[in-house]
């Protein structure tokens, strides 16, 4: 018998303002049109937060949904790990004000930042601390306002990317040890800083003092990521003891459709099998697994005892994949 994080609940939460690709139409001196943007990412419309809505709230939003799907209360929960770049501020972490949010009277918080990579990479965190004991159920969340950190002049990026949150819960539960079991069954996480440059946001604490805005290089990301998505999903899948096969679904970074379609013809799976939320939410970083899971579960595709493999790539470069069984 062995100890899994087995899920137990999920929940999302979209800021009410949709932006259609048709704004961005309007915008002067973007020059860019809905058939651009669609026929090169898949996006047809994106969320972003209100004026004075922040990451902590909207991750406090998809935590509620989450305890309720699970018949959960907040003290019921005893670690929160929250994935995000957008935080609200430099510290403390949005996990801690999440705590507060939900009225959590004891436990601890921390937040991750591995970009669009950090729910993979929260997910991998919170299982080690379920499987060694240190909480018996955590909340996992991933939760993003890039709306804030825009070029609003570069039509290559500006036009991406969408704010929103999503969290799971997962609970420790005694299983046999196998592949057939529930819950997490491996996790594969990498890095490279030497290609910094690709994908980031040019502003710091510690360099110019300014929040800064996205920097990318497209075409080498997308080099990059469907090879590096592909292998590490593989590894995570062999860790596990199943094969692709096996999978039922896969829940992928929602970056761009491109990116998406070209992993799942070198995974030799049909697009079927991919839950895809690309067009309706754009990129939302951290956020985009656990939107498009949550999405699949409430919408009835994901069903208990199915396998799932989930994967992404983000600034860094860090990249990883989680293979679990609903």
């Amino acid at each position: 018998m062995t100890i899994r994080a087995v899920p137990v609940g999920i929940g999302h939460y979209l800021p009410e303002r949709v932006v259609p690709n048709t704004e961005f139409e309007a915008m002067e001196g973007l020059e860019t049109t809905d058939a651009w943007i669609k026929s090169r990412s898949g996006i047809e419309r994106r969320h972003f937060a209100a004026e004075g809505e922040t990451t902590s709230q909207m991750a406090v939003a998809a935590a509620q949904n989450a305890l309720r799907h699970a018949g959960l209360e907040a003290d019921d929960i005893d670690a929160i790990v929250v994935a995000t770049s957008t935080p609200d501020l430099t510290f403390p972490s949005v996990a801690t004000m999440v705590q507060a949010g939900l009225g959590m009277s004891g436990g601890f918080a921390f937040d991750v930042q591995a970009v669009c990579a950090g729910f993979v990479y929260a997910l991998a965190n919170a299982n080690a601390l379920v499987v060694s004991g240190q909480a018996k159920r955590v909340m996992v969340i991933g939760a993003e306002t890039f709306s804030r950190i825009m070029d609003w002049t570069d039509r290559t990026t500006c036009v991406l990317f969408g704010d929103g949150a999503g969290a799971l819960i997962l609970e420790a539960r005694e299983k046999a040890g196998t592949s057939d079991d529930q819950g997490v069954l491996a996790t594969d996480l990498n890095s490279d800083g030497s290609y910094r440059d690709l994908l980031y946001v040019d502003g710091g604490v510690s360099s110019t003092g300014t929040t800064g805005v996205l920097k990318m290089q497209g075409k080498e990301v997308f080099r990059h990521a469907v090879e590096k998505l592909t292998k590490t999903a593989g590894s995570a899948l062999e860790k596990a003891g199943v094969g692709l096969e096996d999978v039922d679904w896969v829940v992928p970074h929602q970056a761009n459709i491109r990116i998406i379609s070209g992993t799942m013809k070198k995974f030799g799976l049909p697009m079927e099998q991919c839950i895809v939320t690309v067009q309706d939410h754009g990129n939302t970083s951290a956020a985009s697994i656990p939107l498009a899971m949550s999405v699949g579960v409430h919408d009835g595709r994901i069903k208990p005892g199915d396998l799932l493999v989930t994967e992404a790539i983000g600034g860094g470069l860090a990249w990883g994949s989680v293979v679990l069984r609903w």
